[in-house]
């Protein structure tokens, strides 16, 4: 598969394209307004601590406290587990786990291999982090009855030395949305190109992804070799057959980046930002630029001579495929980019067969309806719907890559009767979802033949990122009637009555509600001045909301709505 990058960066945004066989297949874009924080490290103060969910709430300067998971703490801060656990050695040649238990001892499962390719999710905390600060905190001495206690299903009872206005290092693992703050993780690990760096840690993991048993061994003898005393590191697909000077690099530059984060905890104070991600841009070029992308376009000068010498540093061979775009046309025009983008905005999106998925997002979960295009023979109804859910779902499995969806996802497929076909469904899904760098599940097909998909979440979705929410409709996509807003008009008309004898009044409305008003030999205006006996000057005004009115006092030279709603 032929892949390449497309980078178009404006003063205002910058947009990143992956291309899959000249096919759009994944989209990031960075705006001004939502500045990413995946990956950002922050001094945060503990604001609230609620059991019920096992969870805290982080202040870490944002807009909304960020929310902390007890299973998102590292393990400097566990005082008792009730229940024993097994610990697993996972130091072997291969790097995988040997699954053989030591031994119950009391503490939680230490140094499990990473079951993925951890460029998948570079920028997701990894490991155990002890800043100063933090160990400070740890050797309080905090009594076993005042430690809080989780309540967990899988280990028990497990408590935490964690407490309200305590200073924490934290991650940010994920993206806020909604009315959601950012999650966040007291497992840090900071990403390079080669190596994932895990602060005070003595994790040593290898990418699934390098499969040859010489070249893990080599790199699993660099890194215990190289590594400071206390650290530990994820190595990353990128570091195969890379030499001992360009590992050594890597790990330098990050390892003077934690010096740098805890001098500046040594110096601050809570809530502050102690160490930002890169840009859009080079985070994608550091996590995302494998061997089997074959190009990169950038249509920015000054984007472009940062890209290049960052690539000279710490992967030279691959300068030579980064092309700085001079065409006329845009960028993004001149790949037929923009066109499949307009999909990632329409909430149809249709299918060769004629047929179309509706995708509707809630607070809860996205809701997807799987459309048939037109009507066939009882005969062939079970083959149709066979042949258009399987449309249905490799357009799903694109779009889910392209909107960036993450959460509870059902999709309503359309009835089919024999199960064979509802497996073959069930199937097609699963291995459509394999090119995903996400995390997903998908479930078998329920007898009303609905689709059940979790997508992990990371960033905030497309949608959220380009749009607010309508002042028209509030978002939920629909607006008072014009027969509605008629009656709250004279609602307010018989209060005003009841309680003034003015007789003047300018009623100001959208243009979208004046023409119903003015409809009719005797208007519905018209009549409505009649009966309540007021002469009535309507004005049009486009800023007002369709669903909403203003009326204006001229004996009192004022808005006087609110006085009688």
């Amino acid at each position: 598969m032929k892949k390449e990058i497309i980078i178009n960066a404006t003063l205002n945004e910058v947009r990143v394209a992956i291309t899959e066989d000249k096919k759009l297949a994944e989209f990031f874009i960075e705006l001004p307004d939502h500045e990413r924080s995946v990956g950002n490290i922050y001094y945060g103060k503990v604001n609230k601590i609620v059991t019920g969910i096992n969870a805290a709430f982080v202040d870490i300067g944002l807009k909304n406290d960020a929310f902390l998971h007890f299973s998102d703490i590292d393990e400097s801060y566990e005082n008792v587990f009730t229940d024993d656990d097994d610990t697993f050695d996972t130091d072997d040649d291969n790097g995988k786990e040997k699954g053989k238990p030591k031994g119950k001892e009391k503490g939680k499962p230490k140094g499990k291999e990473a079951k993925k390719d951890v460029t998948t999710e570079s920028s997701k905390g990894i490991g155990k982090q002890k800043s100063e600060a933090k160990a400070k905190s740890a050797e309080k001495s905090i009594a076993k009855d005042d430690a809080v206690t989780f309540n967990t299903k899988k280990s028990g009872k497990v408590q935490i030395k964690l407490e309200q206005g305590q200073g924490i290092v934290v991650q940010v693992i994920r993206e806020a949305y909604s009315t959601k703050g950012v999650k966040i993780t007291t497992k840090i690990g900071i990403p390079g190109r080669n190596v994932i760096l895990l602060p005070f840690d003595n994790i040593l993991g290898i990418s699934r992804k390098i499969q040859s048993y010489q070249e893990r061994k080599r790199l699993r003898f660099l890194a215990k070799n190289t590594l400071p005393e206390g650290f530990g590191c994820i190595i990353r697909t990128a570091a195969a057959n890379k030499t001992e000077s360009e590992l050594k690099n890597d790990w330098d530059n990050l390892v003077q980046i934690w010096k740098e984060i805890e001098k500046k905890i040594k110096k601050g104070s809570p809530p502050m930002l102690l160490y930002e991600d890169m840009t859009l841009a080079k985070s994608v070029i550091r996590d995302l630029l494998t061997k089997d992308v074959t190009k990169v376009h950038i249509d920015s000068k000054k984007l472009y001579k940062e890209i290049t010498g960052y690539l000279k540093w710490v992967a030279p061979n691959l300068v030579e495929i980064i092309e700085l775009y001079q065409g006329k046309e845009p960028i993004f025009d001149a790949f037929d980019i923009e066109n499949e983008l307009e999909t990632t905005y329409q909430k149809k999106v249709l299918l060769p067969s004629g047929g179309s998925v509706v995708i509707e997002p809630t607070e809860a979960m996205l809701i997807i309806d799987v459309n048939s295009g037109r009507s066939q023979s009882e005969r062939l109804q079970e083959k149709t719907a066979l042949n258009t859910n399987l449309e249905a779902i490799h357009e799903i499995a694109k779009q889910l890559r392209l909107r960036d969806i993450g959460g509870m996802i059902l999709v309503d497929c359309i009835d089919m009767s024999q199960e064979a076909n509802r497996k073959k469904i069930y199937q097609q899904m699963r291995k459509e979802m394999l090119r995903d760098r996400a995390k997903s599940v998908v479930y078998p097909l329920t007898q009303l033949n609905i689709l059940q998909i979790t997508r992990q979440r990371i960033n905030q979705a497309i949608s959220e990122k380009i749009s607010d929410t309508c002042p028209m409709c509030r978002g939920t996509g629909r607006v008072t009637s014009k027969a509605v807003l008629m009656n709250s008009i004279e609602r307010w008309l018989k209060s005003f009555r009841s309680d003034s004898n003015e007789f003047r009044l300018r009623l100001t409305a959208h243009p979208y509600i004046i023409p119903y008003l003015m409809e009719g030999t005797i208007s519905r205006l018209s009549k409505l001045m009649i009966k309540y006996f007021a002469r009535i000057k309507i004005q049009q005004d486009d800023n007002i909301r369709i669903d909403d009115f203003r009326f204006y006092s001229y004996r009192r030279q004022k808005d006087i709505t609110q006085e009688y709603l």
